[in-house]
């Protein structure tokens, strides 16, 4: 076979192969050859709350700082070496147990010569009291000059004014002797003992031999804006204003009080006006030098609406929520948020009504418009 041949063979068979193809692509279903619809995303999974409507205490909070009801500074009353301390560092101890022992035997000695002193002057002062009544008769049957007698009764009257002059000093040194047992003067927790045992002490040295926090009962100060004074003024005309304070970062109170103590003036460099509040602290929960979260309550809002705080997202229009509505597409509200209350938000508009459904996980994957399906499952927000 020639070239030329074999050349018309192949080109022939091409020219049939492709008249097969387009007859078959021809001849196919209209469906077969369309192309398949394009679908949307599928429902986003989210986790909703109700919204509630409920009365809730209106509160007002601040930082506030736990101090001691009385704080004292234990100084020693008499000069000498202290003999023993009777307490551990830290413990509670009561008023009138023994702290501080300070050496007595100088003391005692003063104590024995006022004694003396005080038999000596006594005596002095009966035998000047019997001369003057004696020339006192004799005065009266004109025995004596008043002259003499003048004497005798000045010399009683000085042997009494000194009688009474020793029973003082008697009385001092045996105060002396008794302030050598240093005792507590309160109920309270000491600190650390800045003398020990074997050390000198001074009368009422700059330097205090301990420091006690009474804690039974115990104040918070904290300051609030001037903005509110008018309304904590007001009420507490009405009676005591209750506080409750909490550890930063929780809600669950710790213990409650009331106000005791408003002060009397605003302060103008912050403009804030301090207060203080007392309570009982029976368990000793709040210790002097703490920071607490202190809530007072002033009065109760009725049917305020309430979401979980984390349903409330933040975008450049301010604070919204995605709402769920009954078609199972979600809609943007912008709220307002006028305070928390535990874990839910207090809102201070209308954008909500009691009973509808907000979003609380799954927010991230939403937009305006979007479809969502609820589960108990939902991705974080």
């Amino acid at each position: 076979m020639t070239r030329g041949k074999r050349y018309a063979i192949v080109a022939g068979l091409a020219v049939v192969l492709a008249a097969g193809a387009l007859l078959a692509y021809f001849s196919a279903e209209p469906r077969a050859r369309e192309k398949p619809a394009a679908k949307g995303p599928p429902p986003a999974p989210v986790a909703v709350a109700v919204t509630q409507q409920q009365s809730v205490p209106v509160r007002l909070q601040a930082i506030g700082n736990v101090e001691a009801y009385t704080s004292v500074s234990v100084k020693s009353r008499v000069d000498g070496q202290i003999l023993g301390v009777d307490f551990r560092e830290g413990q509670e101890v009561k008023k009138g147990e023994v702290l501080f022992r300070i050496d007595p035997r100088p003391f005692e000695a003063a104590l024995k010569q006022a004694e003396a002193q005080a038999l000596r002057d006594v005596a002095n002062r009966d035998q000047a009291a019997s001369q003057e009544k004696r020339y006192q008769e004799l005065l009266e049957k004109n025995f004596v000059s008043k002259e003499a007698y003048a004497q005798y009764r000045t010399n009683a009257q000085t042997a009494d004014a000194t009688s009474k002059a020793s029973q003082a000093a008697l009385e001092n040194a045996r105060l002396n002797l008794e302030y050598t047992v240093i005792r507590s003067p309160v109920d309270g927790y000491v600190g650390r003992a800045l003398l020990q045992a074997g050390n000198m002490v001074k009368a009422n040295d700059t330097q205090a031999l301990v420091v006690i926090n009474q804690v039974r009962p115990v104040y918070v100060s904290f300051a609030i804006p001037e903005r509110q004074l008018a309304v904590v003024r007001e009420l507490m005309r009405k009676g005591p204003l209750a506080v409750d304070v909490a550890a930063p970062g929780t809600d669950k109170p710790l213990a409650s009080g009331r106000i005791a103590f408003l002060d009397n003036a605003v302060d103008q460099t912050t403009g804030t006006i301090k207060l203080r509040a007392i309570f009982e602290n029976h368990d000793a929960s709040l210790w002097p030098g703490q920071f607490y979260t202190v809530r007072v309550r002033l009065y109760d809002q009725a049917n305020a609406i309430l979401v979980p705080s984390q349903a409330v997202q933040t975008g450049p229009g301010g604070q919204f929520v995605y709402v769920v509505k009954p078609d199972m597409t979600v809609e943007v509200r912008k709220v307002v948020v006028a305070r928390s209350e535990g874990d839910f938000a207090v809102l201070a508009d209308g954008a909500l009504a009691r009973g509808e459904q907000v979003v609380v996980r799954g927010a991230l994957r939403l937009a305006p418009g979007a479809k969502v399906t609820v589960t108990a499952d939902a991705p974080a927000s």
